[in-house]
């Protein structure tokens, strides 16, 4: 074999690499479990609590959004140009109301936003012409709800309740190229 058929053979073989790693550094969203735990249940009326989002998960994010109440989806859509499409998949509240069934839950946030989550859920979401893949569903006693973007950001977000059962914790993350974009707790109050 020659040398130039080497060298093309060589960099074909150095393309296909490249490829093959580039595709498996896109984040995978596992299934998650369609069965809530015994006793676990976040129904209620939940008041966001009045310096909520400190902490260690919130002192390392970066200050994208000053604070995860009242932003509404115009608002988000604007800065989508700049940001990953993920983050329109994020709605955040100071009063949520929250209904949960036998195969999901329901949660009004501000009396005008309703989000539906459905136990073990795995789809394709869309607002307006920006589509994610979607799954959600039970890891323990926490609800997970993790969104893809096309460009490989994930937006996580864990539901769980404290010892108490007084107090919904929301962990909320953003992670785009392995680098964490957002970290933010918040902490609910029930009424």
């Amino acid at each position: 074999m020659s040398s130039g058929k080497t060298i093309r053979i060589g960099a074909v073989t150095a393309c296909l690499a490249l490829v093959l790693c580039a595709c498996a550094s896109k984040p995978v969203l596992l299934p998650k479990s369609a069965v809530a735990p015994p006793g676990v249940d976040f129904s209620g009326q939940w008041l966001l609590r009045e310096g909520a989002g400190t902490g260690p998960a919130a002192e390392r994010a970066p200050r994208m959004e000053p604070s995860l109440t009242g932003t509404s989806r115009r608002s988000r859509r604007s800065r989508s140009s700049r940001q990953s499409s993920v983050h329109v998949f994020l709605e955040t509240g100071k009063s949520l109301k929250i209904t949960q069934t036998d195969h999901g839950f329901f949660v009004s946030l501000d009396r005008s936003i309703v989000e539906e989550f459905t136990f073990g859920e795995d789809q394709i979401v869309t607002i307006g012409p920006i589509e994610a893949h979607r799954v959600s569903g039970w890891e323990g006693t926490r609800y997970v709800v993790e969104t893809l973007d096309k460009q490989g950001a994930v937006l996580r977000e864990e539901w769980h309740l404290d010892e108490s059962g007084d107090v919904l914790l929301r962990d909320i993350s953003i992670v785009e190229n392995d680098k964490v974009k957002l970290a933010a707790r918040q902490q609910f109050d029930r009424q």
